[in-house]
């Protein structure tokens, strides 16, 4: 009988032992991305994703879907699961601060891709696209095609979002220097394909006489688009985005979209997910911002770029 018992204490220690650890479980690294409603995030995300999984992490994906409040439900609920490390997009500058403070608290390292949050101490490290430069070189590229005259309308992304202000400013910075450009609308669109489609349309019935039209993302330049080509206009107005999303590349060489600025999302997933691995492993000396270099894509150099920079 103690036989019996001394191969049954034997056979249940050596089951426990092949079970993993607590330590020895595969770490895991969060994505929560602002909206999965876009192609560029989803893109984003993947990447990120990705690339934490070659590095031997277990990577899940979560949408915020513009919402800080669902966003604060992921950071709440990343914390209690075991998550090393969190890649984020986030959906506000001054809204997410607080998420990302959460986190740190938590002890948990927070790395920004494309989207800054307005903290110099809340994240670990900020990679963002160069939106204002991009922008500026978007901006020349506009005034030689509208000849530096006539009238066009500004579409702006999500308010809250620094990137849209950076574009914007950019854009300006080298259009109001050109007294006959004249912007007749200046509207939000919030990033959004289907809202710009809309707001377009509207703009086009009080504005029907316009030139041109800048657009603080992709999306929105494709929604342009659409309502250019419904009122039949396309043929008359220039559209310009900013991204470098599949579509308008395709619409730049098919010359129906002037030019884009290209991001290259990429680039910043996986620079966020080579960060946190560092972090994870000891390193501590991270810089707090990290600027991508944007280019301005157009029909002479379309051919060199495929989607998302992704060549």
């Amino acid at each position: 009988m103690n036989y019996i018992r001394l191969l049954l204490l034997i056979s249940l220690f050596a089951l426990h032992a092949c079970q993993p650890s607590a330590t020895e479980q595969t770490p895991k690294m969060a994505i929560i991305i602002s909206t999965l409603n876009n192609p560029w995030f989803v893109f984003l995300g993947e990447s990120a994703a990705a690339k934490a999984q070659e590095l031997g992490y277990e990577a899940k994906i979560f949408d915020s879907q513009n919402n800080t409040a669902l966003e604060s439900d992921h950071f709440d609920n990343v914390i209690v699961s075991g998550f090393q490390a969190i890649l984020f997009n986030p959906t506000d500058a001054d809204g997410s601060v607080a998420n990302v403070k959460k986190a740190k608290d938590a002890g948990i390292p927070v790395f920004c891709m494309d989207r800054e949050i307005n903290s110099n101490d809340a994240a670990t490290a900020q990679i963002l696209s160069d939106s204002y430069s991009g922008s500026v070189a978007v901006g020349k590229y506009f005034t030689q095609q509208l000849n530096k005259k006539g009238n066009y309308v500004e579409l702006l992304g999500l308010v809250g979002d620094n990137n849209t202000w950076a574009r914007s400013q950019g854009f300006h910075s080298v259009v109001d220097n050109y007294p006959d450009l004249k912007m007749v609308a200046q509207q939000s669109a919030d990033f959004d394909r289907n809202k710009a489609l809309e707001v377009m349309e509207s703009i086009l019935q009080a504005n029907p006489d316009i030139d041109g039209v800048f657009c603080g993302n992709d999306a929105m330049a494709m929604g342009a688009y659409q309502a250019l080509a419904g009122a039949g206009k396309a043929d008359e107005v220039k559209v310009f985005g900013f991204d470098g999303a599949d579509d308008v590349v395709s619409a730049i060489q098919e010359g129906k979209v002037s030019a884009t600025g290209m991001q290259f999302p990429k680039v910043m997933a996986e620079m966020a997910a080579v960060f946190a691995d560092e972090y994870i492993n000891g390193k501590r000396d991270f810089a707090q911002k990290i600027p991508v270099a944007v280019e301005l894509v157009t029909k002479e150099n379309v051919r060199n770029y495929a989607a998302y920079g992704d060549e």
